[in-house]
């Protein structure tokens, strides 16, 4: 039913106006007393459960930032099934984001270009959003993703990541530093070890008891994420790998329709090899009990299993929710439980 929605409606509408709308009806699912029903179907296994940076997580399996930019649809997605949803990116000062077109299907592909450049209401204002969501029993683990706001000077980087997390982090059950993102101009610099050292302490310092976690760039060398995972490892509490790609090798999708799309990042499964690269890599150097979520181009059940089995302590998607629909999650949460193939109760 959804394949034959997207292929006659979605795909005939701007990509960021059928997000909106889609996203639209899954903020209503509470609202209307619908979300109660549709979590008895969707709801994980117990066999699912994975303990890890001091939390409950239902599921291994969660919504990467990026679809909820602000907290607006925690209970909806949750209720849909997913067993965290990351909430971002934030940034302390409010911004409306790149100019539109800022969102490209890959159809062929099954894949997105965005360069949203965090378009946010601003720290402030997405507190009290969050705090109303956090007050219901059944709403999943929420991370929440910080950014540096595109007006802030690379020089003034960590101060603005601290505004944002002194606002934040007391509302978060984990807490993300996305130094990676393409589309702010500036911020994947912040990944260079005299940069990123001095920012993921003082965020730590000032995070508190909420555990925090650095996302990372696709397109860093392999040198290069070996040194900031002994870093992650004396600083904070976990990696996210990886966000999205400049890449545009190995597509299949017309060239014309690629070079038109212009600038930004790709996800969705042209990202997978590398992202399970980068997965094994990371998981060869930091300890076992080390918080690892892997993310890029992430589809099925046994793409969940196999980022498992390579080490993840948890895994994440976004692009296939928008070709998959909205009983994406439970597919895959009721995959993993037929296979028996999660870790276990992970990692304390």
């Amino acid at each position: 039913m959804y394949r034959f929605l997207f292929d006659v409606v979605l795909s005939r509408l701007d990509p960021e106006r059928a997000h909106t709308l889609a996203f639209g009806v899954i903020r209503l699912l509470p609202t209307v007393g619908l979300g109660r029903v549709i979590a008895r179907f969707t709801r994980p296994h117990p066999s699912l459960e994975v303990r890890t940076l001091g939390l409950r997580f239902a599921s291994p399996f969660g919504l990467a930032a990026g679809f909820d930019k602000e907290g607006t649809g925690i209970i909806g997605l949750g209720d849909l099934g997913f067993g965290h949803v990351e909430v971002g990116t934030i940034t302390a000062i409010a911004q409306d984001g790149n100019p539109r077109p800022r969102l490209f299907r890959l159809v062929p592909d099954r894949a997105v270009i965005n360069r949203m450049g965090f378009n946010n209401h601003g720290a402030a204002a997405a507190r009290s959003v969050i705090e109303k969501a956090l007050r219901t029993s059944r709403r999943p683990v929420v991370g929440i993703n910080i950014g540096k706001s595109r007006v802030v000077d690379v020089d003034a980087a960590t101060e603005d990541y601290l505004e944002s997390t002194r606002t934040l982090a007391p509302l978060a059950d984990y807490l993300v530093v996305n130094v990676s993102s393409p589309n702010t101009p500036g911020l994947r610099g912040l990944q260079e070890l005299e940069k990123l050292t001095p920012l993921l302490q003082a965020v730590k310092d000032a995070a508190g008891r909420t555990p925090v976690l650095v996302k990372i760039a696709p397109d860093l060398s392999d040198d290069e994420v070996r040194v900031i995972a002994e870093l992650a490892t004396a600083l904070v509490d976990g990696i996210i790998a990886t966000n999205t790609t400049l890449s545009r090798e190995g597509l299949r999708t017309d060239p014309a329709v690629v070079d038109a799309a212009g600038a930004g990042g790709l996800s969705g499964i042209p990202l997978a090899a590398r992202s399970i690269e980068l997965l094994r890599l990371i998981r060869s150097i930091v300890p076992e009990d080390f918080c690892v979520i892997s993310v890029g181009g992430v589809d099925t059940a046994d793409d969940v299993r196999e980022r498992l089995d390579a080490g993840a302590t948890l895994v994440q998607g976004y692009t296939a929710f928008l070709y998959r629909g909205p009983l994406w999650a439970r597919g895959i949460n009721r995959g993993l439980a037929r296979s028996g193939s999660t870790r276990g109760t992970a990692r304390a």
